[in-house]
């Protein structure tokens, strides 16, 4: 045989199963694309669905009410601010209807976390008493009690629907490892049961006690109280984490609150990233020996800058009447701290 013949018919065959192979490969890589995409349309799907309840995901058909009619050129408040620079409402007396509300969130289950551990086990059963009478009245609760006394935390009568669940969890010397690590037990709880038993989240201070309505009108993707120390304050009195070194660092020309670190929540998946963003940024703080100035409510303050909350509650919801005169623009105090040796209390 002629070796051109030979080598002419060689690379003809080689040729063709080189294209065949290229041919091959491109519908396996169409078939492998298509699939992938597939399954990223999927897990998005889950994830938006998880991330999103019925309440908070569409608008609710609502029942037949009789209520007054909002008057446009008449607002219920002309002496606060009742509205952010991005259009979050700032929730005080007379700016909602609770019939109306209750009505849109009729199907929901509210989650209340709360810590007692060492002494703090003490204002538990005042707590969740004023809780029972005042906090979502006729809807779902559960009350997540985080305490190292399991055996302590009390029996009270409770309403239909709601539970109290004690979660057992370890203390820690220092009062301020304390509050830190509280952060990193919602955000290890959420992923682990929250996300499945409840659709919003109430994180809250123990040692205080409810002495009015607190209803569904708090409830919102994600929501912050305004510290009642420095809600006449400008950015200059606010007590934020100065020093560039701290993951909560935050200039003097930034700002647009001072939240309060005993009252924030949200629906179950924003409190799980606000919890685990600010566990993690203590985490980088304690590697690089900085402890951020107000500790967990440092970073809440930096999260929510950077996160800006989609309700902001009043000092109303957060108030202490042995430390603060009560002025005439607080028509009603919802939430209020209990009176306490705080020395005694923290440093057992």
């Amino acid at each position: 045989m002629d070796p051109r013949e030979f080598w002419g018919k060689s690379t003809k065959f080689w040729l063709c199963l080189i294209l065949l192979f290229a041919v091959l490969l491109g519908f396996y890589s169409q078939d492998t694309h298509s699939v992938v995409l597939q399954r990223m349309q999927l897990e998005k799907k889950e994830s938006s669905e998880r991330d999103c309840h019925l309440d908070t995901c569409r608008i609710p058909e609502v029942p037949r009410l009789v209520y007054p009619k909002a008057q446009l050129l008449k607002p219920t408040r002309v002496d606060v601010l009742v509205m952010t620079p991005w259009f979050a409402p700032i929730i005080w007396d007379g700016t909602f209807d609770s019939a109306i509300l209750d009505a849109q969130f009729r199907n929901i289950t509210v989650g209340l976390t709360v810590f007692a551990i060492k002494k703090y086990v003490v204002f538990l059963k005042l707590f969740l008493e004023t809780a029972e009478k005042h906090f979502m009245v006729g809807h779902k609760v559960n009350y997540y009690v985080f305490t190292d006394q399991p055996a302590n935390v009390p029996q009270i009568p409770l309403q239909e629907g709601r539970q109290v669940v004690v979660l057992e969890v370890r203390n820690y010397k220092r009062w301020q490892d304390i509050s830190m690590h509280r952060m990193e037990m919602i955000s290890n709880f959420s992923q682990q049961r929250f996300l499945r038993e409840v659709h919003y989240l109430v994180c809250l201070d123990v040692d205080m006690k409810f002495s009015d309505h607190v209803g569904v009108e708090i409830l919102a993707p994600l929501f912050g109280t305004l510290h009642p120390g420095f809600y006449r304050g400008d950015r200059q009195s606010f007590t934020y984490e100065r020093r560039p070194l701290s993951q909560a660092y935050i200039p003097r020309d930034e700002g647009d609150f001072y939240y309060a670190g005993g009252f924030f929540g949200g629906s179950v998946p924003e409190v799980y990233r606000l919890t685990m963003a600010c566990h993690q940024a203590m985490m980088a703080d304690q590697a690089n020996g900085i402890e951020a100035v107000w500790h967990d409510e440092s970073h809440l303050n930096r999260y929510l800058l950077y996160h800006k909350p989609s309700k902001v509650l009043s000092p109303e919801y957060l108030w202490d009447e042995h430390m603060l005169r009560r002025p005439p623009l607080l028509r009603k105090l919802r939430y209020v701290a209990v009176p306490k040796n705080h020395a005694e209390i923290r440093n057992r």
